[in-house]
C-alpha cells in the first residue's frame, strides 16, 4: 500500500462545495414555492 503525503492530500479534488448545496436548496426552495402558487385554492387576499 502506497503512502500519501498530506501534501497530496491537499491536491485531491472532489465531493461537492458548500456553495454548490447552497445553490441546490435555494433551487429546490424557489421550486417548492412556484409549485404551491400554481396548486394553491386560496387567492391573494389584499
Amino acid at each position: 500500500m502506497k503512502y500519501v503525503e498530506n501534501y497530496e492530500l491537499e491536491e485531491v479534488k472532489g465531493g461537492v462545495s458548500g456553495w454548490t448545496m447552497i445553490g441546490i436548496s435555494a433551487i429546490v426552495v424557489f421550486l417548492a414555492g412556484v409549485f404551491e402558487g400554481i396548486t394553491s385554492p386560496n387567492p391573494c387576499q389584499k
